[in-house]
């Protein structure tokens, strides 16, 4: 592996703290949800921030009695001549902290466009994999405040919701599985000098930099946007107090959810007394749609911009409630029926064409905690 210096979204923050190494006094801090877990897989790229996390893992482990067990692994996606090599390299380097390490190959067609989202997609479905295979119930990642800041950029221009804008969180779920993010409030600066510090090497993937993909571009303007007071450490701010938000609603969409059933309805939760649903404020409603359409369709996540065309549409029915109203959307089938908003599974289409499902950025971005997140 060769060294090389990191880039770091949160050039506006001074001070030693933001870029001084990690030290062993936040390593208990830092580790202290591995601690329910009596396996840990951490995969490692061979990068700065993956590489910290496999050597500051092995050393908060190698300081305590008992713990989780840890491994790591490797994904090799086969895009680049280099991949192999560098994946042997990091396997060396586990060894040499004493942690069993494997490699991943993603094996397969490739597709034409969306590689990266793809990519991603097939690296969680691996690590996941070998996760399983190896009896652990949690992956270790090493996002870093960087990353949680181009996260919430990135969703913001792709118009995502309140739940997108949460960005990352350090307690996720995937696969049935944990994933930890200890370094998520960690700017990657740190990480680097962690690295320098102890004489430790990394790799780069060149497409990190790509200015064909969205994010090396956003990271292109971490400099200009930190200039603004728009850096890292404000953003992943903003990230924490809409998440702050976010679960107040959800708790809110809970307690409407439960007053707003029809008597009766307990074998058909989905089916909403209109009067109540009417008197809600447009997010809990909003998010209340949401959240049934995603029960029972069958294409896929429901976008933001349908759902709130769809939430605007019922207004104007819901006032002339004798006026037939059916719609569908995501698979799903919305109708007003007297007193009564029905969602149930769309009838199977005509057309003998695949369907395709939506595509949202972040997965469903307004039913927060009904939806997957990672």
């Amino acid at each position: 592996m060769t060294t090389g210096g990191g880039t770091a979204m949160d050039t506006g923050a001074t001070g030693l703290q933001e870029s001084s190494p990690v030290d062993d006094g936040d390593l208990d801090a830092l580790f202290a949800p591995f601690t329910s877990h009596p396996c840990i897989l951490i995969a490692i790229s061979g990068g700065p921030d993956s590489t910290a996390l496999l050597h500051l893992a092995a050393r908060w482990r190698a300081g305590r009695a008992a713990g989780p067990g840890l491994i790591a692994a490797t994904v090799d996606h086969g895009l680049r001549a280099e991949a192999t090599r560098e994946a042997e390299a990091v396997a060396a380097f586990a060894a040499r902290l004493g942690v069993p390490h494997r490699i991943l190959v993603w094996r397969g067609a490739k597709p034409a466009h969306g590689i990266q989202e793809a990519a991603r997609e097939a690296r969680y479905r691996l690590l996941a994999e070998a996760a399983q295979q190896a009896g652990a119930t949690a992956i270790a990642l090493a996002h870093t405040r960087d990353d949680q800041a181009e996260t919430v950029l990135f969703r913001l221009a792709r118009g995502s919701g309140l739940t997108g804008l949460c960005g990352m969180r350090g307690d996720a779920a995937r696969h049935g599985l944990a994933l930890l993010r200890p370094f998520l409030d960690v700017p990657k600066a740190r990480l680097v000098a962690t690295l320098e510090a102890a004489g430790l090497a990394f790799v780069r993937d060149p497409s990190n930099g790509d200015p064909s993909f969205a994010r090396p571009r956003l990271r292109a303007m971490a400099q200009a946007l930190a200039g603004e007071g728009l850096d890292a450490r404000r953003l992943a701010v903003l990230a924490r107090r809409v998440a702050r938000a976010d679960q107040a609603l959800e708790a809110a969409t809970d307690a409407a959810e439960a007053a707003a059933r029809l008597p009766g309805a307990q074998e058909r939760p989905d089916t909403i007394s209109l009067d109540a649903f009417a008197a809600l404020p447009d997010e809990i409603a909003l998010r209340l749609l949401g959240r049934a359409i995603h029960r029972v369709g069958t294409e896929g996540p429901v976008e933001l911009a349908k759902l709130e065309a769809l939430f605007e549409a019922l207004k104007v029915a819901g006032r002339t409630p004798s006026a037939p109203f059916r719609r569908t959307l995501a698979g799903a089938l919305v109708s007003l029926r007297g007193a009564a908003l029905h969602v149930a599974a769309a009838p199977p289409r005509r057309e003998t064409s695949p369907i395709a499902p939506n595509s949202p950025v972040d997965g469903p971005v307004v039913l927060g905690k009904k939806g997957p997140r990672s």
